[in-house]
């Protein structure tokens, strides 16, 4: 099954990427560290932005980090070279099509993936098959529907819902983190905890409104702009105020926030017949 994902894999995509994932790092991941030797299975790795924090908290873990890009995975590899690890293994996989016996791996990790994919909750189960009894699942979407800033501005919104509907028109869904615990618990999987991650941001933090409000989100909305105009989604002025609009809440006296949602599952039972 091809994922077509909205963003697109430019240069500036790579980039945004790595900002969100540098400046994400203590919220998302602050709580995420498998014991040695575990085996662990990263689920949609991209370029490897997620990777790198995952393989500074758990150094002694095994990780097999698949995609479909066989282009992001290159890059993903040039990042991990840059760390010195070797314990990541990576190859290209498609998320439907997973190359690997049942349970074999102690823990999968998934992190803004479901998000692009039509069948969520089956990528779930094909997912929940690798994982060995007593193994956990964590995964991790963002939630568009939770921005909010000031100053608040119609237009703004009005560019967000386009790169929502593109999403939407992709066969993905970014709007996903509020159905984490009813897609993870539909999987199979039990004592499913799911927590929101909320990013708040004013002046007063400026790495925040740098790493996230400009360089993330905002930068984000900005790349969907070409295909947005040529769909007729919006026009190009009310494009331009929107774009504007987003950064003016970057300014001295603007705000930001929005939610990710994390959640944690098992898998129990016994073991799974061949």
């Amino acid at each position: 099954m091809t994922i077509d994902y909205v963003h697109g894999y430019t240069p500036r995509e790579n980039t945004r990427l790595i900002d969100q994932a540098t400046t994400l790092t203590d919220l998302l991941h602050g709580d995420t560290v498998y014991p040695p030797g575990s085996r662990v299975l990263e689920a949609g790795c991209g370029v490897g932005a997620q990777t790198v924090t995952l393989v500074i908290n758990s150094p002694e873990a095994q990780f097999t980090s698949i995609d479909i890009s066989e282009t992001s995975l290159n890059e993903a590899r040039r990042r991990l070279a840059e760390t010195g690890s070797d314990n990541v293994c990576f190859q290209c996989a498609d998320i439907f099509r997973l190359p690997f016996l049942p349970e074999s791996f102690d823990h999968v990790f998934v992190c803004f993936l479901l998000e692009h994919l039509a069948q969520p909750e089956e990528a779930l189960r094909r997912l929940k098959a690798l994982i060995r009894p007593g193994g956990t699942i964590t995964v991790i979407e963002g939630d568009h529907g939770s921005a909010y800033f000031h100053p608040d501005d119609p237009d703004a919104h009005r560019a967000i819902r386009c790169q929502v509907e593109l999403q939407a028109r992709a066969g993905g869904n970014s709007m996903i983190g509020r159905q984490l615990y009813p897609l993870i618990t539909g999987a199979g999987f039990d004592r499913v905890n799911v927590s929101p991650r909320m990013v708040y941001v004013d002046s007063s933090r400026p790495s925040l409104v740098e790493g996230f409000t400009r360089n993330t989100f905002t930068a984000m909305i900005e790349g969907v702009r070409d295909p947005a105009l040529e769909l007729g989604l919006v026009d190009e002025a009310t494009w331009t105020r929107g774009i504007a609009a987003l950064y003016r809440t970057a300014e001295a006296d603007g705000t930001f926030c929005y939610t990710f949602f994390k959640g944690v599952g098992v898998r129990s039972g016994a073991a799974a017949s061949s």
